[in-house]
């Protein structure tokens, strides 16, 4: 462990003699980050630990733990002077960060599998991929960059999570047909986005025995003189077996039913399939030797081909064949280049005819563009030349033989080989003009996106093709010039960006250069990366009081920069939606049932947005509703109490002197709840009496009082609201007197006064409360 020295310079009253600590940090922090205070942990104000080295690394503190056993450092720290002197023992636990790449052992992985392997057959790709990190971010899945339609991959998981790859056979396979397959293996972490390890996988298909030898000719003739030397050659037969190594392997035998006479006249070399002559031929002449030889593989059935043999007169020798190059030639190889027009001549053959008795007869054997015929008037001089274009990439080389025979059919045979040599005259040809991608947004950098593959008939550095971008690929995707391999070198934003379109060339090595070009076009998915907007931080209605149920209050609009489902946007109130409902389409706001003012005046409402993400993304906003008054409130009056109170007034009374009042008050605001007073009915007394203020609704004396009794003021309590003020009354009942001696006298007068009042009142249509 480490030891940390720390000095206190007072009490630790609160430390016990043995303490422990546990702290948490994730790899990666920089030098000088508080992973925690002590002494603050402790109950203490002193003790900080802070990171020193220039940055915290999992994989290098603990490079030799095991994946379960976690990354924990061990601290002591000592606290000194003596008389503080404690110990603690700290625990910092480094937790992982995705800050490594998988990446394989080897570049390039190598499976063997039979070409009669069944479909499922299972092989373990041996060399995994290893990531330092550990969990979520270690090795995921392995996955192919091509599968070629017959292979796929399994990924399977032991008890302590070690992932194994197997690739699997999907269909059938072929070695003659295909000896090996080549692609992009790789390997997937759990991070995200995720870091890719990639490796080069060859799949080489390994030989089975499933084919048998074929004779090239299943019948071939051969004239002998009777004078023909023993060992001298006769033919040579070819059998081939596209299988591999021992299970190529043939053997040439007569069959049984050659006798041994002939057996012992003719020798055939088991390997080579080399016809000689053994033993000395019978001078009868005419005579005919067939020859049945088989040829022989393993666990075959042989083929069979037929040699016969012709004995002819003993000849005086055979013509001979002068051959004179005009092309180019080495060691009996004509050398041709696939641009020499037609009726290029190759060469000329003049024939040397040993016995000028004989009639010569010179021909051309052997397929091809090419013939040998005689050059114009001279006798014994043939022309060999083209007679067609040639093309390298149909056919590399030619086998020709002059054959010339007398009479006798004795002749010789000239071979002629011609090897085409190829020109730059192909260009790179990509599989698909235009290649559809896609790849989802957010994607890790130096993401694979696709290998390029164009092919070139030519040979040599002629067909060697490079990859390069156009001039208007952005400058975010790189193309590796050799190996065709897609990247783009940097996280994609769907939001930002959504196609991209750009021109790929294949450039071949030849002089001049061909190439050709494909067209890329890469559309970016959608992935669930943004929340929905609000188009406003929070939004403020004003609506009338009273506004009918299910009328449209306000829309709240609101935008989602995904597509498809993430953009789809559900609106849902949080608080309110008793009172309240919304168009989670539209976004438009109502109440159930109409709003009255007076009863709240303000509300306040959370209102969400879902997106349809998986999972889902949402955001929040504030609605405030203020209600505006609309005049449905008449005046209230509070005084007098009622239309049958009454007050005493003396007639000694000054005039200007103030009586009483009558306070009313209005429910509604502005001008709806200014009020107005004014007296509209008067009893009793002399008229003019009394007036009231119309702002303050006070009652003053206008004269002196000459007449005692009740005096009956009928007042109209108005407000200011449009488009018609509402209104109330009230009775103010005043008792001129100095005194009052008979109280039942009084109410009365109160009572005949008040249904007089309604009588005459009634009959004016007001509104009017007694």
């Amino acid at each position: 462990g480490l030891w940390i020295l720390l000095l206190y310079t007072s009490p630790l009253s609160c430390f016990s003699k043995f303490s422990h600590l546990v702290y948490k940090i994730k790899e990666g922090l920089p030098k000088g980050i508080l992973i925690g205070s002590i002494g603050e942990d402790l109950s203490e104000t002193s003790g900080k630990l802070y990171t020193s080295a220039l940055e915290i690394d999992r994989e290098t503190l603990c490079s030799d733990s095991h994946e379960g056993q976690g990354c924990t450092i061990s601290l002591d720290v000592i606290i000194l002077p003596q008389q503080y002197f404690q110990l603690v023992k700290i625990k910092i636990v480094i937790e992982d960060i995705n800050d490594n790449k998988p990446h394989f052992p080897v570049d390039e992985i190598r499976v063997s599998v039979p070409e009669n392997a069944p479909v499922n057959a299972r092989f373990v790709v041996e060399q995994s991929a290893v990531d330092p990190d550990i969990g979520i971010y270690g090795v995921q899945t392995y996955w192919l960059a091509n599968d070629f339609g017959v292979f796929t991959l399994d990924v399977e998981q032991n008890e302590g999570g070690e992932l194994t790859p197997f690739l699997i056979v999907t269909g059938p396979l072929d070695r003659e047909t295909k000896a090996e397959y080549l692609t992009e293996f790789i390997a997937e972490d759990g991070g995200s986005p995720p870091f890719l390890g990639i490796s080069t996988l060859r799949i080489i298909i390994t030989d089975v025995n499933d084919n048998c030898p074929k004779f090239s000719e299943t019948q071939v003739n051969v004239t002998l003189s009777e004078n023909t030397t023993k060992g001298s050659q006769l033919a040579q037969l070819y059998a081939f077996d596209p299988d591999q190594g021992t299970n190529a392997q043939i053997t040439y035998t007569f069959s049984k039913r050659v006798t041994r006479e002939t057996r012992n006249l003719f020798h055939l070399d088991e390997t080579t399939g080399v016809l000689c002559l053994a033993g000395k031929i019978d001078s009868d002449t005419g005579k005919f030797y067939k020859l049945v030889v088989l040829a022989n593989g393993p666990a075959c059935i042989p083929d069979v081909a037929t040699i016969t043999v012709k004995v002819v007169k003993r000849v005086s020798g055979p013509p001979a064949v002068i051959p004179r190059y005009i092309a180019s030639e080495k060691d009996g190889v004509v050398s041709l280049s696939e641009s020499e027009p037609p009726f290029t001549p190759i060469a000329f053959f003049t024939i040397k005819n040993a016995d000028p008795r004989k009639k010569v007869t010179c021909f051309l054997q052997g397929s091809g563009p090419f013939r040998l015929l005689p050059y114009k008037n001279l006798k014994n001089e043939y022309l060999l030349e083209t007679t067609d274009l040639l093309d390298y990439e149909e056919q590399k080389y030619y086998e020709l033989t002059v054959v010339v025979r007398n009479t006798d059919g004795i002749g010789v045979d000239t071979p002629v080989k011609v090897q085409m040599l190829d020109d730059n005259d192909n260009a790179p040809i990509f599989k698909q003009s235009v290649i559809d991608l896609k790849i989802e947004e957010n994607n890790a950098p130096e993401m694979f996106l696709a290998k390029l593959q164009a092919t070139d008939e030519d040979s040599g550095n002629r067909g060697e093709v490079l990859y390069l971008l156009g001039s208007d690929a952005p400058p975010i995707f790189h193309l590796d010039r050799l190996t065709g391999v897609l990247t783009v070198t940097t996280s994609l934003d769907r939001e930002e960006k959504e196609t991209y379109r750009f021109i790929v060339r294949a450039v071949d090595c030849g002089t001049p250069r061909k190439e050709s070009i494909a067209t890329v076009s890469i559309t970016v998915l959608d992935r669930n990366d943004n929340s929905p907007r609000f188009i406003n931080k929070d939004f403020t209605f004003f609506v009338p009081e009273n506004f009918p149920g299910f009328g449209e209050i306000g829309v709240l609009s609101v935008t989602d920069a995904d597509a498809g489902e993430n953009g789809w946007v559900a609106l849902s109130i949080i608080n309110g939606s008793d009172i309240f409902v919304i168009d989670t389409g539209r976004g438009a706001l109502r109440a159930k049932t109409p709003l009255d003012r007076e009863q709240q005046g303000t509300y306040y409402l959370w209102i969400e947005a879902v997106d349809g993400g998986k999972p889902s993304l949402s955001s929040v906003t504030m609605v405030t509703i203020l209600l505006l008054d609309v005049n449905d409130n008449p005046p209230v009056v509070l005084f007098p109490q009622s239309n049958q109170s009454y007050l005493l007034v003396l007639p000694s009374t000054l005039p200007g002197t103030s009586i009483t009042e009558v306070y009313a008050v209005d429910r509604d605001t502005g001008m709806n709840a200014v009020i107005a007073y004014s007296i509209i009915k008067r009893r009793g007394g002399e008229p003019g009496s009394f007036d009231i203020d119309p702002n303050t609704g006070n009652i003053t004396l206008r004269k002196v009082l000459s007449d005692r009794g009740l005096y009956s003021l009928l007042v109209k309590v108005s407000d200011h609201g449009q488009p018609e003020p509402l209104h109330s009354t009230v009775m103010v009942n005043l008792f001129v007197n100095e005194t009052i001696s008979n109280e039942t006298y009084i109410q009365g007068l109160l009572t005949r006064e008040a249904d007089i009042g309604i009588e005459e009142i009634g009959g004016v249509g007001g509104l009017f409360y007694f």
